[in-house]
């Protein structure tokens, strides 16, 4: 199967209209398909779409970041947290110094407990993106090697 790198723009809306990103003031999103570098939902109605395309994506929940998971909320002991300073609802921190660490968000604190979500923030929320496709070339070689796209014209070697 041939795979394409696609570079877009898009502005991301939750199911009441509410734009949740876009890529408006930054460089278009640019990506290898299939290398799971964008949610799984968009990356399929992406494919085969011609540069110039503008359309409308209706991604489900389960096609984006998953349904959530009431496995994923915990209640721990606040000296359990490696966090320093004061915790509130709603703060966000990465689990461990690993770049790659889920991040995790304060639910509640409870005199000495803290409750901490770990499912992702937008789980279980069905996402609408506007987009406009602005290029399609075919994959290199050595981006499919890789297993991610080198930029729009395929030069430059992103991470």
């Amino acid at each position: 199967m041939k795979r394409n790198v696609v570079t877009f723009t898009y502005i991301l809306r939750d199911p009441a209209g509410r734009v949740l990103d876009t890529s408006a003031g930054g460089p278009p999103v640019t990506y290898l398909e299939g290398a799971g570098q964008i949610i799984d939902g968009l990356d399929e109605q992406l494919r085969g779409v011609a540069a110039g395309t503008k359309l409308r994506v209706e991604v489900p929940a389960a096609k984006a970041y998953g349904d959530r998971d009431p496995g994923q909320v915990r209640r721990l002991k606040r000296a359990q947290i490696p966090v320093e300073g004061p915790l509130n609802a709603g703060d966000q921190f990465q689990t461990d110094t690993d770049r790659h660490a889920p991040v995790v968000t304060v639910v509640a604190v409870e005199g000495d407990e803290v409750t901490l979500d770990a499912n992702h923030p937008l789980a279980g929320v069905d996402l609408t993106f506007e987009v406009e496709v602005v290029a399609v070339r075919a994959a290199t070689e050595e981006e499919l090697h890789h297993g991610h796209a080198h930029g729009a014209d395929g030069t430059e070697h992103c991470h």
